[in-house]
């Protein structure tokens, strides 16, 4: 890919460790780390089983989101469907609702465009990702959809509506690397062990200090 989304070669090695990271955890590690993860999710601040909320359909080893339809309260789910402009929709989705496969093979729902919402619609975005901060930068597969789609959340104080929750397995968690300018930072991180304030997304940006 070219453009300003490309990958530098650094993070192209970061994402092929990380990858083999995940590819290594047990299936059912996979499914108790879904469980933990999600139960986390409950102490977000405010977090209400009304909010519209977007998941992702889990692929490549992802940390799994099952964990989420196992309670009472039914929520407002969405799942991301890519778009011709660049910027992801989110169409509402439960278990056994039609699919169709996206151009990298990746379900998302079979709803009219109508019903899909723009990213700034939502309250809650469960982002998917390889490798992860404490401060909130993320590692993904490197084409830039969650980068472009949250762009607008550049130039807000953090946090605000989305909420932007990385899932990942706690194996996921790197000391550092250099985000890039496009980067959007997370406001927290959920694994099976902990929920992380994200301290890139809680500062503001400079020109409202």
């Amino acid at each position: 890919m070219s453009g300003p989304f490309a990958p530098t070669d650094a993070r192209t090695g970061l994402r092929s460790e990380l990858r083999a990271r995940r590819r290594a955890i047990p299936a059912a590690e996979r499914i108790g780390a879904a469980l933990s993860a999600a139960r986390q999710l409950e102490r977000l601040p405010g977090f209400a089983p009304g909010w519209r909320l977007a998941g992702y359909w889990a692929v490549g080893g992802e940390l799994p989101l099952l964990g989420l339809f196992g309670g009472a309260a039914p929520l407002r789910y969405h799942l991301p469907c890519l778009h011709a402009d660049g910027v992801l929709r989110f169409a509402p989705w439960k278990p056994g609702d039609a699919v169709v496969a996206n151009s990298h093979g990746i379900p998302e729902p079979e709803v009219a465009e109508a019903e899909r919402l723009a990213p700034d619609a939502l309250d809650l975005v469960l982002v998917p990702l390889l490798g992860f901060t404490r401060d909130g930068h993320r590692l993904g597969q490197g084409g830039g959809w969650y980068d472009r789609s949250f762009a607008f959340l550049r130039g807000q104080p953090r946090p605000t509506r989305p909420l932007l929750v990385g899932m990942a397995y706690a194996l996921q968690e790197v000391a550092d690397f250099d985000p890039e300018p496009w980067d959007v930072p997370l406001d927290y991180v959920a694994t099976e062990r902990e929920l992380i304030p994200c301290a890139a997304a809680m500062t503001p940006p400079a020109d409202a200090r």
